[in-house]
């Protein structure tokens, strides 16, 4: 039944879903699924298969699923800017690429004070352009997801590409950051946390960090949620302020205060998702070997 996919912690999630809303699964046969994003000019989703070092395409007209590109540079998030171009985080080109609206590959960042990135991540763009990215190792770590390669950065962190392309570190507080997303407002920055993926005494969570009245760089950050499954990975914020966020056994949907709304479950462990469709009320979500969908009754940010 639809309503066994849901666990409700608060009633105010009942009003967050349908509850006869059954979860389709559009496609199978990945390795990792990750960074979906939803183009509405051509109305198709993309999402990396990152192992497989493709990306894949769904047509939301057809239901037809096709490749994108192939090899990628073992891609992982996505994210569209404000001209409907695609953001792309490389982890075998160890940058942050753009898709011109002519084809065309731009590099927007591959270093940092002269140094490669490690592996970027995740992506979002911010009001004024900026372009905001996590930068932890995984796509250096082995050859399962880029190319093994030693870290030349000093650790793994945050960074920021200004409109005029300078590239600055603004969170260096992190072990593995992951997933990130603005508030409604862009009075806050949130990043997850994966670090226990590698320092075991990491709990997994996502953190909270003020922004800066210039919108430039954010202030000392503090722990907002704690994952109780596995590992928040990536997340989208809806128009609510309410965070959708990956986990070990689906998609946890926490408040502007961090309380825990509910969660749809899950049959795999869950790396991503994205608000799409003509509304923006579908939820595309990522897991291990496969893309799937539901309806919410929740908008995601333009």
């Amino acid at each position: 039944m639809p309503g066994e996919h849901y666990e409700i912690r608060d009633e105010r999630f009942a009003r967050l879903i349908h509850s006869n809303a059954s979860i389709d699964i559009l496609w199978t046969g990945g390795r990792w699924t990750e960074g979906p994003a939803y183009l509405a000019a051509g109305r198709y989703l993309i999402w990396s298969d990152i192992p497989n070092d493709r990306i894949m395409r769904w047509d939301e007209m057809s239901g037809a699923v096709s490749i994108f590109e192939e090899p990628c540079r073992n891609q992982n998030g996505h994210t569209v800017d404000r001209q409907g171009r695609l953001i792309a985080c490389e982890h075998r080109g160890r940058c942050v690429s753009r898709y011109e609206i002519d084809g065309s590959r731009t590099i927007l960042a591959d270093s940092y004070q002269g140094r490669r990135l490690n592996s970027p991540n995740d992506v979002v763009v911010k009001s004024d352009g900026s372009i905001w990215f996590t930068d932890p190792s995984y796509g250096i770590d082995s050859d399962y997801e880029g190319d093994a390669s030693p870290m030349e950065q000093d650790g793994r962190h945050v960074y920021r590409i200004d409109p005029t392309g300078g590239i600055t570190r603004v969170i260096d507080d992190m072990k593995q950051p992951n997933g990130l997303a603005f508030s409604p407002d862009e009075s806050f920055l949130y990043v997850a946390d994966t670090g226990r993926t590698h320092f075991p005494d990491c709990e997994p969570k996502i953190r909270r960090y003020p922004v800066a009245a210039d919108g430039t760089s954010v202030a000392s950050g503090e722990d907002f949620v704690f994952c109780e499954a596995g590992l928040f990975d990536g997340f989208r914020v809806d128009t609510a302020g309410n965070i959708w966020c990956s986990a070990g056994d689906g998609v946890h949907c926490f408040t502007l205060d961090g309380t825990l709304l509910g969660k749809i479950l899950i049959g795999e462990v869950v790396a991503n998702v994205c608000f799409g469709g003509p509304k923006r009320n579908r939820l595309f979500i990522c897991s291990t070997t496969t893309l799937r969908a539901i309806y919410v009754n929740a908008q995601g940010l333009r």
